[in-house]
């Protein structure tokens, strides 16, 4: 029996590694082994990081189970479990990973360890597994800073609601192009593009920066002056309002391009009407498979979630 400091209850949060999805792919680790070194890969990279990953694993958990209660939860499963109020979370993992689980909670505290950090940045996931052992306690008697993340919400007219921590995508499911009705504040206009990005403070070094970058090249490129755009910098991770940006939006006599980018508010959320009769989705953080319809008669309402991210630094 395992002498427990608390009863709190713990939910490990880990994924498969990239060894597990390709054996889970191949069968066996033999006909996996073959597939990747037919190919001139280095075999023995994937199973170094497998190694790293699983020894975490077994360290984390050992040391959480002398802490509180523990369940471990593989993230498929994430988006189905109900977490208890007073649950805390330990992700273990890249630092997608978090924003992936963030967007599923709704109040409890996320901690963020990375598993590997000669191979994963850890922005999100500051901690090691050997710091467990001072920052959970120090959670449980609420003496821990928290960090708060402002999250995107999308609001469907059918019901379902979609949030995203990173960014929204909201368009075609393939390289087609959307069709929609866009309206923010007393400016409305039909487009036809490759879709819309929604990006939170979080998410502002990920696809904003690209989407700015992109922008930046291509005016400097036909100016003839080079050009060089920066993400804005006072969009902090708790800021009050998102940014969304039209990809490539297409000027014809049935759609407009005049409304390419702008700040989505409390007081001016984004108003979306679909007119693609299938194939438009609208999903989050990169999750093509964890995404809701947006075919013709939907209304999407983009705004600044009520609920917000909570990590513990």
């Amino acid at each position: 029996m395992i002498d427990r400091l608390t009863e709190n209850k713990i939910v490990l949060i880990t994924r498969r590694t990239r060894l597990a999805e390709l054996i889970v792919r191949f069968n066996t680790l033999d006909q996996a082994r073959f597939y990747v070194e037919h190919l001139g890969a280095d075999f023995a990279e994937y199973q170094a990081e497998d190694q790293c990953y699983q020894a975490a694993v077994q360290d984390t958990q050992h040391r959480l189970e002398r802490l509180g209660r523990v369940q471990a939860l593989e993230r498929a499963y994430v988006p189905n479990f109900l977490f208890g109020a007073r649950d805390t979370v330990v992700v273990l993992g890249q630092d997608g990973l978090v924003a992936n689980v963030l967007k599923y909670l709704d109040g409890q505290v996320l901690i963020g360890v990375n598993p590997d950090p000669a191979r994963i940045e850890g922005v999100l996931v500051p901690f090691r597994p050997a710091d467990l052992d001072a920052v959970v306690p120090a959670v449980f008697a609420d003496r821990r800073p928290i960090r708060r993340v402002t999250m995107a919400e999308a609001r469907l007219n059918t019901g379902e609601t979609l949030y995203g921590v990173n960014d929204l995508f909201i368009g075609p499911r393939s390289h087609t192009s959307a069709r929609y009705r866009l309206g923010i504040g007393d400016r409305a206009e039909d487009q036809s593009s490759s879709g819309i990005i929604v990006s939170t403070g979080l998410g502002a070094t990920g696809w904003l920066r690209s989407i700015i970058c992109g922008a930046g090249g291509i005016a400097g490129a036909l100016s003839g002056h080079p050009l060089k755009l920066a993400s804005p910098r006072s969009f902090q991770w708790d800021a009050d309002y998102l940014y969304f940006s039209v990809r490539e939006p297409w000027p014809s006599r049935t759609s407009a391009a005049e409304i390419a980018f702008g700040k989505i508010t409390a007081a001016t959320p984004l108003i979306l009407e679909s007119r693609m009769p299938e194939g438009g989705v609208i999903f989050s953080d990169g999750i093509e498979s964890d995404f809701v319809r947006f075919n013709a008669g939907a209304c999407a309402t983009i705004r600044v979630a009520a609920r917000q991210g909570r990590l513990v630094t």
